[in-house]
């Protein structure tokens, strides 16, 4: 979802230019391509530890909300876990999720998400007007594995299909407000090890529509926010973006992994783009970081 802050899945997505001559013997191998984000730090053919835990270091610079003018600098250093059980799997770039089906092509899930709070202390648009509060979504999510890549020089790709469905609600952490539905269609593809051993290439484009409660989070002004510079404005529900992103990621030594990404969001033709506070057609997001793995479980995952 196109949010105010990078969403958490920014920086596991990168771009790859596809050509006959890039995916040279592009077999169909169903079961031969695990799923490897760009943390992680087994090869292709290791089964990855059943859970692990570090430290990582994060800093991105975004948009306070979709279409805004004004961005948000954020920069955090944190523990990370690592779970990837049969039913509940966390983090590992997929955030918070639980499996109810699991098949060769496809997986059934109730997922999480969220963003950060964004900083609009100087945002001019929306002087005034209340805080956009942290954000978290959860709603069930289906992924469907489109194509399976094996490639000549070593590695592999993935490409999946995702369709997610969320319930959005808001929180200053001392109170809990609903902020409607999104539907958020996505296409991605995966790539590890093929243009430098251990590397990590993603690319992802998604298309996010929003119930009018959302909107109204976003870009609705009220007759008790109306000034010279800002008219009063009813949102309505209907499309809110779309976002291109990338990222790659690399090692840097045993047990730590850097990582680099951006994405670009695309606002033109959103349900809203007359609202005093929709500002810009094209924004875009930068972030790069670090994860630092300092222990793993001796008891491997079965996927």
């Amino acid at each position: 979802m196109n949010k105010p802050t990078l969403p958490v899945s920014l920086l596991c997505l990168t771009l790859r230019l596809f050509s006959t001559s890039s995916i040279a013997n592009a077999a169909n191998v169903e079961n031969e391509s695990p799923d490897r984000n760009l943390t992680g730090f087994e090869a292709l053919d290791e089964a990855q530890p059943l859970w692990e835990f570090g430290a990582g270091g994060v800093a991105f610079d975004v948009p306070n909300y979709p279409a805004s003018s004004e961005r948000n600098f954020i920069a955090l250093a944190s523990p990370y876990v690592v779970y990837r059980g049969d039913v509940f799997r966390v983090g590992g770039g997929n955030g918070a999720r639980a499996v109810v089906v699991e098949e060769a092509d496809y997986e059934f899930d109730l997922s999480f998400g969220g963003a950060f709070s964004a900083d609009s202390e100087d945002n001019t648009a929306r002087e005034g007007m209340p805080e956009l509060d942290f954000l978290f979504e959860v709603g069930p999510q289906l992924i469907y594995k489109v194509k399976d890549y094996d490639f000549e020089n070593g590695g592999n790709g993935r490409l999946n299909a995702r369709l997610q469905a969320r319930a959005v609600f808001s929180t200053d952490f001392g109170s809990i407000d609903s902020r409607g539905y999104v539907f958020e269609p996505t296409l991605s593809y995966q790539q590890r090890g093929v243009l430098f051993e251990k590397t990590g290439l993603n690319l992802s484009f998604s298309m996010v529509f929003a119930s009018e409660k959302l909107h109204d989070y976003f870009y609705q002004v009220d007759s008790e926010f109306v000034t010279d510079s800002r008219a009063e404005f009813d949102a309505e529900s209907g499309y809110l973006g779309s976002e291109l992103s990338v990222g790659f990621s690399f090692p840097i030594m045993e047990n730590m992994r850097g990582f680099v990404g951006g994405s670009a969001q695309f606002h033109q033709g959103s349900a809203n783009e007359n609202s005093p506070l929709f500002e810009e057609d094209v924004t875009y997001s930068v972030g790069l970081g670090f994860v630092w793995r300092l222990y793993e479980s001796d008891t491997k995952a079965s996927w």
